[in-house]
């Protein structure tokens, strides 16, 4: 999901359209530039570390990062805000008044919208002591800069790891120089002119650039980067680097280990793939920019590796991935008692338990299972720029802030179940189904059905305007962590001994309902394929998000395998490429 700027902004920002201007006395000073920039902004957030919730006689106080305020309570539920009034708290007491688990909420930031991560909170005295631990907020760009074209301009690409905006916000193809003055031009398309993206200055003297991107955080400062500097430009730091496997460590997270051979897979052969990514040139911004290749079998963890700075530590944004996760937190909701069924209603359920009066016939037969296998028949399709209920017109454009009304005012164009369209409205729409049957907050019912089960500990939800998770994409993830949605469906719905999910509920939610294409068919917001495997096929299913998000299941091989990468808004279908050609071959 993108962050919540209005869409003016954004246009204003990216495709004001200047008139061309080229440099022709001084372009051919621009190849002093070539060669490898990199630059950088944090932007915290600052609040951060201990929070502690203290109790003297009848007073309360909350208090983090030297700041303290008095919090609300009603029965069991705290919650306070910080004078800023972005930075809140969120909590209930639980096990008789000794612990308090709720969300610390930050703010959005030009990466990403607000967050909501978990907080445990454990009595000790008279005071409650917890750690906000909020998600880093950074954007990181490499400028690589060629002097190879016979004008004397130079041609460059902008590498954006983050949100990967160099691929059609600032679609850099060419620099051009007048003494200090730098410009950045896309390609000229079409007979026209090459269009101006930005502009900025070049200190000659102390070799840096410095270069203003709107709605980004403004004006970066470029550091060249020596032939032989490390960069996480690079998979693993420099051009060339030595590969040698480990069996991935054990740590209290539920990931039992072991090595590639202990469970039929070839070493040498995922050896041979894992040098072939970190010698995969970066030599424009489509090449492929993966961040993590993890395998398990027979439910152990045996491959951990991750390139261009990525980490276990480190969330990675899952894009449309977690659309499984709302379709996971449903069925672990049904399995724990919720008062929901696939054949619930979504207008009733939305409307308090009665129709709307005067409601639609279509809207009428409208469930919960349209909505997780997006054939709601609503007037909404990503693809589809004109579409009134495109994900991205209801988060940029759209003035309605809350996005269950929003999605419950769009027409109905076909019947519930006549076809799917792919619409990220849908499942967030689903997880509001799934809120107003149990009564309480996503973010609560994730913590309770999902996290503590398959022992997850950080996490990060996207927060809508009315402060509703938003469940249509973008939760943040440690990889090892989000791999556990596909290995606990391919167990059959249990996680180390803990059921999550029924069996049945697996069965429904990876079992074709619709083909998007011939290869393409969905589940419960889980996609499922076929993979060419020694002579035959073999049935996979996956969660599948923008960027080349996945976390896939085979269950014929008992395997399971995620992939995280930075490719976003790009369409590079790797994993039809590394699972059948690469992996594949090395499972015996």
């Amino acid at each position: 999901m993108k962050p919540f700027l209005s869409l003016l902004t954004l246009f204003l920002t990216f495709n004001f359209t200047p008139p061309a201007q080229t440099s022709s006395v001084t372009k051919s000073s621009a190849a002093e530039l070539a060669g490898l920039w990199e630059a950088k902004q944090r932007f915290g957030p600052d609040i951060r570390g201990t929070l502690m919730i203290r109790q003297i006689n009848n007073r309360w106080s909350a208090e983090i990062a030297g700041q303290s305020v008095e919090p609300k309570l009603v029965g069991d539920a705290i919650s306070f805000a910080l004078p800023d009034g972005e930075n809140r708290f969120v909590g209930k007491f639980v096990s008789g008044r000794a612990q308090i688990t709720g969300h610390w909420i930050q703010p959005g930031t030009p990466e990403f919208g607000p967050l909501a991560s978990p907080v445990k909170l454990t009595k000790q005295g008279s005071v409650w002591l917890g750690t906000v631990t909020p998600m880093e907020s950074a954007m990181t760009f490499y400028l690589l800069v060629k002097a190879d074209r016979q004008d004397g301009s130079v041609s460059a690409f902008l590498k954006n790891p983050e949100r990967n905006i160099g691929v059609n916000q600032y679609p850099v193809d060419h620099l051009e120089r007048d003494g200090e003055a730098i410009k950045v031009f896309a390609a000229a398309k079409n007979g026209a002119s090459a269009r101006l993206l930005a502009e900025g200055k070049y200190d000659q003297e102390q070799q840096a650039l410095s270069i203003y991107f709107g709605g980004r955080g403004g004006s970066y400062d470029f550091r060249r980067v020596a032939p032989g500097q490390v960069s996480d430009f690079y998979p693993r730091g420099r051009p060339k680097a030595d590969y040698v496997y480990h069996v991935p460590p054990t740590f209290a997270d539920g990931w039992a280990t072991a090595s590639l051979e202990q469970v039929g897979i070839s070493q040498p052969v995922i050896e041979k793939f894992i040098r072939m990514v970190i010698e995969t040139p970066i030599d424009s911004v489509h090449a492929p920019e993966v961040h993590g290749v993890l395998i398990a079998r027979h439910g152990k963890l045996v491959l951990e590796e991750y390139f261009h700075g990525a980490g276990r530590e480190k969330p990675h944004d899952m894009r449309s991935a977690s659309k499984s996760l709302t379709a996971t937190l449903i069925g672990a909701a049904i399995n724990s008692g919720v008062p929901v069924k696939v054949s619930s209603p979504v207008y009733q359920i939305m409307n308090g338990g009665t129709f709307p009066a005067g409601l639609d016939p279509r809207k009428r037969a409208l469930t919960l299972e349209h909505l997780l296998t997006m054939s709601s028949g609503l007037d909404c399709d990503d693809a589809d720029m004109n579409s009134p209920g495109r994900e991205d017109y209801m988060t940029d454009e759209s003035t309605e802030p809350d996005y269950y009304k929003f999605t419950l005012a769009l027409k109905n164009i076909r019947d519930p179940g006549a076809k799917a369209v792919y619409c990220s409205v849908n499942p967030n729409l689903a997880g509001g189904v799934l809120k107003q049957a149990a009564g309480r907050p996503l973010p609560e019912l994730m913590q309770e059905l999902i996290a503590e089960p398959l022992q997850i500990k950080l996490y990060y939800l996207g927060i809508t305007p009315t402060g509703d998770a938003y469940m249509g994409g973008g939760a943040k993830f440690l990889p090892r962590d989000f791999m556990k949605l596909a290995q606990l469906h391919l167990a059959g719905g249990v996680w180390n001994g803990h059921r999550v999910i029924t069996n049945d509920w697996v069965r429904r939610s990876t079992t074709p309902h619709y083909k998007f294409s011939e290869t393409s068919r969905y589940g419960y917001a889980w996609w499922i394929c076929d993979y060419p495997y020694k002579g035959r096929t073999v049935r996979a299913y996956y969660a599948s998000g923008n960027g080349w998000q996945h976390a896939i299941a085979i269950p014929e091989l008992d395997l399971v395998i995620g992939f995280y990468a930075g490719n976003y808004a790009d369409r590079l279908p790797l994993h039809q490429d590394y699972v059948p050609n690469w992996i594949l071959p090395a499972v015996k």
